[in-house]
């Protein structure tokens, strides 16, 4: 379950990522230089989500519902 909630913010990174990646190759310079370091950032930060989230899934970590319902149930 964690891994198919990861998939969502990955999937924004990744079209983050190939915008900067794009509006760089428009520039020139330091600036082109720079584009290119961030859009990897950009897309390495967007590969560890899924990772995460299939580590969280794997590692059998309660459901989201279970831990949602224990946080409320406390009073």
């Amino acid at each position: 379950m964690y891994f198919f909630f990861s998939l969502i913010p990955a999937t924004i990174g990744v079209i983050v990522g190939f915008f900067i990646l794009f509006t760089s190759t428009r520039t020139q310079g330091a600036m082109q230089m720079f584009g290119r370091v961030l859009a990897i950032w950009v897309l390495i930060l967007a590969a560890s989500f899924p990772l995460a989230g299939a580590y969280a899934t794997f590692a059998g970590f309660p459901s989201i519902e279970t831990a949602m319902q224990s946080m409320h149930s406390r009073e």
